[in-house]
């Protein structure tokens, strides 16, 4: 298949004019081809990746069941994520390996999916947010490696709390496996340059369930801003970050560390109503943009990152630098930039048509339309 007069961000991201050639689900040639489909007056940019994404559309990953998987899959590809990583939240350890185990079993559905992420369960009561306190624990490296283990090695992302006693030890030992990512954390600056150093290099949902950065203390959030290893998801519903600090957040973060997530759960794409949460009720209010527990705490959102790409552009972020938050650095964060995140010959043809307006006209994933 070939799609003629295209208007692209290719490999570095620029805006280039010409055509581009699909072979058995990847991108074979780009440049000036012979005939095919004419895609003139549309933007192709490459697919979105969720990295953090607990459900949507009434499914969720702590369900353990695989038409929730497809639930999530097939409102992921409509809204232009053509990958994802599934994200289980604290749960006890018998329900982590019944997720991990049908995560690694699932091979349908229409985005794909790239990882697992573990949102926890070795995170602090201080900062847990809407999870359940009832399981959360001190890290252990043979229940990682149980989990590892069951998922083949599909674990991609895990958060952990550095301030709790042995968590640091943790950090050194598994971050060779996948990205330990730091969050639901209270730690202060000391505590994270301490995980950093040990090889902690992701930062879960910045700003949210975690130590602030103020005039006189760093916390976790000014030491990830600060430290150029580190890349830093953003939640960009604009409820969960106000824009003038998204906007200042991306400025530190430049081109390379932001990685925009949904953080969405079951609600997402159904609206109002009373939803289960990591075996806790949450509410999305009439008009809501977001789940809160009972009490009014925040909870995970009801967005996508085609939502949150468009409110980047709106807020004044850089086009570029917020389609880069979106692709390929959530890809770069997984380890799996060579093979999803930009248009580029020998990648996987995961391909957004947007019109003028940013809206989805047509989703391809692996070359194939969704």
């Amino acid at each position: 298949m070939i799609l003629k007069n295209c208007t692209f961000f290719g490999e570095f991201f620029e805006k280039e004019f010409g055509d581009i050639e699909i072979q058995n689900g990847i991108i074979s040639r780009l440049g000036i081809l012979p005939e095919g489909r004419d895609m003139s007056g549309c933007i192709i940019v490459p697919g979105f990746i969720d990295i953090h994404i607990h459900g949507a559309n009434g499914g969720d990953t702590c369900d353990a069941r695989t038409d929730s998987l497809d639930r999530m899959s097939s409102y992921l590809a409509k809204n232009g994520v053509t990958s994802f990583c599934p994200t289980a939240m604290t749960m006890p350890r018998e329900r982590l390996k019944e997720i991990v185990k049908t995560i690694k079993e699932y091979n349908a559905g229409k985005a794909k999916v790239v990882g697992i992420n573990l949102e926890g369960p070795y995170i602090s009561e201080k900062k847990k947010g809407s999870q359940n306190p009832e399981y959360i624990r001190g890290a252990s490296t043979e229940e990682f490696s149980e989990l590892y283990g069951l998922s083949d090695g599909l674990i991609k992302l895990i958060t952990v709390a550095p301030e709790i006693e042995g968590n640091a030890k943790f950090i050194k030992s598994v971050s060779d496996k996948c990205t330990v990512s730091l969050g639901h954390s209270d730690a202060n600056e000391a505590q994270t340059r301490e995980a950093l150093n040990l090889g902690a290099r992701h930062i879960t949902h910045l700003f949210n369930a975690m130590s602030p950065m103020t005039h006189r203390s760093a916390g976790l959030a000014g030491t990830a801003l600060d430290d150029e290893r580190v890349m830093c998801e953003l939640i960009c519903d604009l409820s969960h970050i106000c824009p003038t600090v998204l906007r200042n957040a991306f400025d530190i973060l430049g081109d390379n560390r932001a990685v925009v997530v949904s953080d969405s759960m079951r609600a997402a794409g159904l609206g109002a109503g009373e939803f289960d949460l990591g075996g806790q009720s949450v509410f999305v209010r009439e008009g809501g943009k977001y789940a809160e527990l009972q009490d009014g705490t925040i909870g995970a959102s009801i967005t996508n990152i085609h939502e949150e790409f468009k409110n980047l552009v709106n807020i004044g972020i850089d086009f570029k630098t917020a389609l880069r938050a979106c692709t390929i650095n959530p890809a770069r964060a997984i380890g799996m930039e060579n093979e999803i995140g930009s248009i580029a010959v020998g990648k996987r043809a995961d391909l957004l048509v947007l019109d003028e307006n940013l809206e989805i006209k047509e989703v391809y994933i692996d070359g194939i339309l969704a």
